[in-house]
């Protein structure tokens, strides 16, 4: 298991948006701050140990940060910080964040090459040590259409709102964001071309291009509605790489099938459908004097696998030239609620908890063929408890599959 890309999205979600100040200078609010740590072993990882912790009204009132970092008896460490809902002052629609993200993986499974493909099995893979990076700054422009004509940002920040109608312009919040991003793996044991196929470039940057209308009810316990996202992303060439772009579509569905009597307050059908191109894959351009094909290294191009698809299999399993998952979740909220009496728990507020039962389908393929796409599709099957911490989601869940099984731990819903 790899656990990395923690989010912080929906944490300060609920803080007022006023930047108001009191006559001395000094804000009006107070930084809140909490702390969870945790632990947690498994074979490719080994025994792990970290924490997580958030800073909500982080220099302003809306705005939060997200830090986490773990190590292991195997000497794989990861760190992470990320800020979020950064804003310019009142009457700004924009809203802007970062995150970083390093890491050291210690004799751990890396699928390389030929080894990504669908049709692969998990003895190709290469054990190797890497250190890996990403950083990624974010500018998010809301659009004055829908919930966020008349209420600007605080519809953005707002976790819960009404869905009143079925297209941009008269319901929920549409956004345009721009993400240039720098990503790095190096192997430290690995000679070039020790691997067939292997040929990634160390590091590679670009810019990332996301439209998206939210359109659902709550942001960290969606009942009814929708969220649509689609993005664009490009990586100019360099000395060691050719220019590639791709495109990536995930659109969720949420439907509200209401309580079971006194056992369960809320049952929730959500469903996700994922889809992805490199539309310059067989495309050539000249690098360092040699025609080379215009394809992004597998750590940033079109992948399965890891914490939001196809969850059985660890991060970047399945990677090609194109991509298409399913995934369908039921996820309910029992009546009994213990947590907050429990031990460590009682610390927090943690409003609710959620049991959830999930199934993944999902390949890769070397074209887009929709067809072909749709044939010896991959599985992922499991359960998970979600719960919600100081206005965090953290889940955790259990996952099987084709291949292999993951057990996780992580903030937010997957979609």
């Amino acid at each position: 298991m790899k656990p990395y890309n923690f989010k912080a999205a929906a944490v300060a979600a609920a803080l007022s948006y006023s930047l108001a100040a009191q006559a001395d200078g000094w804000p009006t609010w107070e930084p809140e701050t909490a702390a969870v740590p945790f632990a947690f072993s498994t074979d490719s990882m080994g025994f792990s140990v970290g924490v997580a912790g958030v800073l909500k009204g982080a220099g302003q009132p809306q705005a939060a940060l997200l830090g986490a970092g773990l190590v292991t008896d195997k000497g794989t460490w990861m760190t992470y910080l990320g800020a979020s809902n950064y804003t310019l002052g009142n009457g700004s629609r924009w809203l802007f964040g970062a995150e970083l993200y390093a890491a050291e993986f210690k004799q751990f499974d890396y699928f390389l090459g030929d080894a990504t493909r669908n049709d692969s099995v998990a003895d190709d893979a290469t054990v190797a040590d890497a250190e890996e990076g990403q950083y990624r700054l974010s500018a998010r422009y809301i659009l004055p259409v829908g919930a966020a004509e008349t209420q600007g940002l605080r519809a953005a920040l707002r976790p819960n709102r009404p869905v009143s109608g079925n297209a941009p312009w008269n319901s929920g919040v549409t956004s345009i964001e721009f993400r240039p991003f720098y990503q790095s793996r190096e192997f430290s044991n690995l000679e070039a071309g020790s691997v067939p196929g292997f040929s990634e470039a160390e590091s590679v940057w670009g810019l990332e291009t996301r439209a998206d209308w939210d359109n659902r009810n709550n942001s960290r316990n969606p009942t009814t509605g929708s969220r649509s996202q689609f993005s664009v992303t490009y990586a100019p060439g360099s000395s060691d790489h050719a220019s590639w772009w791709k495109w990536e579509l995930n659109q969720s569905w949420f439907w509200d099938l209401g309580a079971l009597g006194e056992l369960l307050d809320q049952q929730v059908l959500a469903f996700n459908v994922y889809t992805g191109d490199t539309p310059s894959w067989n495309s050539q351009e000249t690098v360092d004097g040699q025609e080379a094909f215009r394809r992004p290294p597998a750590y940033a191009g079109i992948r399965l696998g890891g914490l939001y698809r196809l969850r059985s299999f660890q991060s970047g399993r399945f990677v090609d030239r194109s991509a298409l998952s399913y995934s369908m979740e039921y996820r309910v909220l029992p009546d009994w609620q213990p947590l907050e009496d429990w031990p460590v728990f009682e610390w927090y507020d943690v409003p609710w908890w959620q049991w959830v039962a999930f199934v993944d389908v999902g390949r890769v393929a070397g074209e887009y063929d929709l067809r072909e796409l749709h044939q010896d599709m991959q599985w992922s099957a499991g359960g998970a408890i979600r719960f919600q911490v100081e206005g965090v989601v953290v889940r955790t869940e259990m996952a099987w599959g084709s291949e292999d099984s993951l057990f996780r731990v992580m903030i937010n819903q997957p979609f």
